[in-house]
């Protein structure tokens, strides 16, 4: 018997499926694949096919490896025979070089029937880019601590300059620079130390008001040539600074407590293209290179000094966890109140005041290490599935191995790298159980549960705080500290 196609009512569901689930492939803004076993394109769904920077006509039909550069192309045909012959989920990154730069993407590869193996392809440049900025704002931090580790190890001058110029030189990645101090009585900018020159011929002075150097400090202002040709440089500096053919130029004055100290003068051998944290990062050190020299000449206001470089460091460790917010990764409200619940809990459970601020610090970084855990995961609305909690299990290490290397954070690192460890061992990363847990993760892994249960979830909807409240109590002892759960259960009023 025939069927009639347009009286089977028993297609339409399935035909209404299909549509909408192609409607949602097109507002996804990934790119999905179909290949067959030897890596050859069938079909695609997508929202941006952009994401290959080609046309379908380009790309359907030939194989995936083909259409990607050499180096990347071998790398994205490892992780399609893996997923092939494991049946596993095989992510692989890439970069590409497209129109408008250099772009990162991430794929993610998952044999199905018939051997064929589905690839989802995302553009993730701007969690790469965010990554990548916290890592250099670790590095500047760590620049800061060596100015500080100077300032406060040495009253010798030339010591102190000497450190500030190495860091200045690596941090900023230019060829060389050099300090001028401000003789008060002659009114001239002499030559104190340089870092980075060819020639020991670079020793000059320069009047206030006159050169490049003289306008600076006269006019309290960066003055700044970023393509120097020979003309220039032979009219601007001395004999000997003219030789090393340097072709960008910069000059900053050094101001501390309202008053010029000298000129930081920056070199570079080409052109320099810096972005915007380049020249905020410069004035940075110039700020502390001014701080630096006044504390050397004025032992008086070496604690105030320190005092401001404390400042600095919170602000940038702050703006670590503003770039996790500006990525999706945090709740800015959420990371306010979990900074101030754990210093109020900890000053109830009597934390020396001393250990406080680096309680404080850990904190804000508490979630650093969820960088490296994609968007689609971090935000997926139903359970992990195991290769998804795997990764997700993975950003207390990754949390240690960014913040580790600034030597002035190791006290402040317990709590990013052990506050999903539980009092019953059954935690992660490295399953401590009971005081095995550093004590400001346990205080911190009490606040930090209760407010994301109170908190809307991509997942589920905000608990009640009386319902929040039973759980923390019906969890202690097992995930929980006993001793902090009832001091915090005792305070909670605090916790608005």
């Amino acid at each position: 018997m025939e069927i009639d196609p347009e009286n089977n009512s028993s297609n339409e569901p399935q035909a209404d499926a299909a549509i909408k689930l192609d409607a949602i492939f097109r507002a996804l803004p990934d790119l999905l694949f179909c290949m067959d076993s030897s890596g050859r394109i069938l079909s695609y769904k997508a929202g941006k096919s952009s994401s290959l920077y080609l046309l379908p006509e380009q790309f359907l039909g030939r194989q995936m490896q083909a259409i990607l550069p050499p180096d990347v192309g071998q790398k994205f045909f490892q992780a399609f025979q893996e997923a092939l012959q494991t049946g596993k989920v095989v992510s692989v990154d890439y970069q590409l070089k497209v129109p408008d730069g250099q772009r990162w993407f991430e794929a993610r590869l998952v044999s199905s029937a018939e051997s064929r193996v589905i690839a989802i392809v995302r553009d993730v440049t701007d969690r790469v880019t965010t990554a990548e900025q916290v890592q250099r704002h670790i590095k500047r931090l760590s620049t800061l601590h060596s100015i500080d580790a100077a300032i406060t190890s040495s009253f010798d001058l030339n010591v102190i300059l000497s450190v500030i110029l190495r860091q200045i030189t690596g941090q900023l990645g230019v060829d060389a620079a050099d300090i001028l101090l401000l003789n008060q009585r002659t009114r001239m900018l002499e030559f104190a130390a340089g870092h980075g020159f060819q020639t020991m011929t670079i020793q000059h002075a320069v009047m206030i008001g006159q050169g490049c150097a003289g306008t600076a400090a006269l006019e309290r202002r960066t003055v700044s040539i970023p393509a120097l040709d020979d003309q220039q440089a032979g009219s601007l500096f001395s004999p000997g600074l003219a030789r090393e053919k340097f072709a960008s130029y910069y000059a900053v004055p050094l101001i501390a407590k309202g008053q010029v100290k000298g000129v930081l003068e920056i070199y570079h051998r080409s052109i320099l293209k810096p972005a915007d944290d380049w020249f905020e990062f410069l004035a940075t050190l110039a700020g502390q290179t001014a701080l630096a020299i006044d504390s050397a000449s004025l032992f008086t206001d070496l604690q105030r000094t320190n005092i401001e470089l404390a400042m600095a460091y919170d602000a940038a460790i702050e703006s670590w966890s503003q770039a996790l917010e500006l990525s999706g990764r945090e709740d800015k409200e959420h990371t306010q109140r979990v900074v101030l619940w754990t210093v109020q809990l900890a000053s109830a459970l009597h934390v020396d005041e001393k250990d406080l601020n680096d309680l404080r610090r850990g904190a804000f970084l508490h979630d650093i290490g969820k960088l490296v855990i994609p968007e689609n995961i971090l935000n997926k609305p139903g359970p992990l599935d195991d290769s998804e909690w795997e990764i997700t299990k993975h950003h207390p290490r990754q949390a240690y191995e960014l913040l580790s290397p600034s030597k002035h954070l190791t006290a402040a690192l317990d709590i990013p790298c052990y506050h999903h460890e539980r009092w019953d061992g059954s935690g992660y990363p490295d399953g401590l159980r009971g005081e095995q847990i550093p004590l400001s993760a346990r205080i911190f892994a009490v606040v930090d549960v209760y407010d994301a249960l109170i908190s809307v979830r991509p997942y589920r909807p905000a608990w009640t705080k009386e319902a929040a409240r039973n759980y923390i109590q019906e969890q202690s002892g097992k995930l929980f500290d006993p001793i902090v759960v009832k001091v915090f259960l005792q305070t909670m009023g605090n916790f608005q």
